[in-house]
């Protein structure tokens, strides 16, 4: 299964889970218990942040590609210049050498969100997915 649909099948699973939360907390406020009204409020607001959470990481992802095909219209994309071991896993000290490049071209060039894009995929490459969010999230902010 690929990423992109097994995203597709967790966000499907999340619109069913909310759906119940919803409709339980329907019924939770119908008893007009003040327990039941309070759960049943938290059943609302607990698939309205998850829902919430699922718009921002399909935001996330579509900036992301069209960033990147943008890049690629530019001649712009990183070259996979990364050394693998026999199994096709990314050898460390390589991850760790195109890195510190490209941390170098960005803080060179702060402003161009394109090395900051080059430098998040250099965290992902490297392992470091939590940085690497938060540096392509750096360069969406940039791009504008």
């Amino acid at each position: 299964m690929t990423s992109r649909s097994g995203f597709f099948v967790l966000a499907g699973v999340l619109f069913f889970v909310a759906l119940v939360c919803v409709l339980e907390g329907v019924q939770l406020i119908a008893t007009g218990k003040p327990a039941g009204i309070g759960i049943g409020v938290c059943a609302f607001v607990i698939p309205a942040i998850g829902v919430w959470f699922l718009r921002q990481t399909i935001r996330f992802g579509r900036t992301t590609e069209a960033m990147s095909r943008e890049l690629a219209a530019e001649g712009g994309l990183p070259v996979d210049e990364l050394r693998r071991t026999s199994g096709g896993r990314i050898d460390r000290a390589s991850a760790d050498e195109v890195f510190a490049k490209r941390q170098a071209e960005a803080e060179a060039e702060p402003g161009d969100w394109r090395v900051w894009f080059r430098l998040a995929v250099a965290y992902a490459d490297a392992g470091d997915t939590p940085r690497a969010r938060k540096t392509m999230h750096h360069a969406i902010k940039l791009r504008g």
